[in-house]
């Protein structure tokens, strides 16, 4: 299982995150992730907060050989032509090193302060999500489209430059049975989800569903679970040091599922039933102010899972 890191990208300066990311390259981290909102999503909305696309092509700038995406970009946020540029961009100052994570977006405040639309409902959104990701892949792969569908108009488009990658991958992010699980099965090339391990095993027999339905390998994309991680020798250190990062935030949680708390042998026995279960790969979440000892100590997570 590969280890990624997903940094929060409220309540932090460049520098810090700057330096975050460079240590987590360092570290082991094959993939940095950043998250999308236009205002902080957790504790209070007015704390600041950084734009996930041009703060990414910063982290592209200043590393070398870690993958790079959001997780997720908000689809109600952008075009999926505008969507498309900017991936490409990153594909080439990264040198190929770019991953298009998008989702449904959920944050209603954030679109009401900015007078962006939110549609009538989740169904809808997640309908939005469908046809511009139908889209997005049409352009990453080089047709010019044209295009008069229910939520988007396109007159001869194209994407040129053509990404640096052959085919630019797409992780989805979500896991609704109906509509999220099927846009997955029709279009991605990963998938990232989280949850209990029952929780995650249903969801991968829904996907897995939906990929007959469209006559796709489900081994064809990739299968990633992100949780909040803390690594401390005594797991009573680590969740002192957690509840110290939600107080900072100001937030109660940081979402549903497990959160991986302890040494690298209790997290790597954590992880196993996942990747027993397909998953290649670990997504960290990290909220500032980032914690040192748990990037540099990834390593471990991913020696003791190998030594299983």
């Amino acid at each position: 299982m590969r280890l990624g890191a997903a940094f929060w990208i409220q309540r932090t300066g460049w520098p810090e995150l700057r330096d975050a990311c460079v240590a987590a390259e360092r570290a082991g981290f094959d993939t940095l992730w950043l998250d999308d909102h236009l205002l902080a999503d957790e504790g209070d909305w007015h704390d600041s907060k950084f734009e996930g696309w041009s703060t990414l092509a910063a982290v592209a700038a200043v590393t070398t050989r870690a993958r790079l995406g959001l997780l997720v970009s908000a689809n109600t946020f952008r075009n999926p032509g505008l969507t498309a540029k900017l991936a490409t961009t990153l594909d080439h100052i990264s040198g190929g090193r770019a991953i298009l994570g998008i989702g449904g977006g959920w944050f209603e405040r954030e679109h009401d302060a900015f007078g962006l639309e939110f549609g009538t409902g989740f169904g809808e959104r997640l309908d939005r999500l469908d046809e511009s990701v139908m889209l997005i892949r049409r352009l990453l792969d080089g047709e010019r489209v044209t295009h008069e569908g229910r939520f988007y108009t396109f007159h001869d488009a194209l994407c040129e430059p053509r990404p640096v990658q052959k085919r630019l991958p797409i992780l989805i992010g979500g896991s609704g049975p109906k509509k999220t699980l099927r846009t997955t099965a029709r279009y991605a090339d990963a998938w990232n989800t989280s949850g209990t391990i029952d929780e995650v095993r249903e969801k991968v027999a829904t996907l897995e569903a939906h990929c007959r339905d469209a006559g796709r390998d489900p081994a064809a994309i990739e299968r990633t679970v992100s949780f909040p991680i803390v690594i401390r020798d005594d797991r009573g250190a680590a969740e002192t040091r957690f509840r110290e990062l939600l107080d900072y935030n100001g937030a109660p949680d940081m979402g549903e599922g497990p959160v991986l708390l302890g040494s690298p042998a209790e997290l790597a026995a954590e992880l196993r039933p996942f990747a027993e279960l397909g998953f290649s790969r670990l997504i960290g979440r990290l909220p500032g102010p980032y914690d040192r000892e748990t990037i540099e100590r990834i390593g471990e997570v991913g020696a003791a899972l190998g030594d299983a």
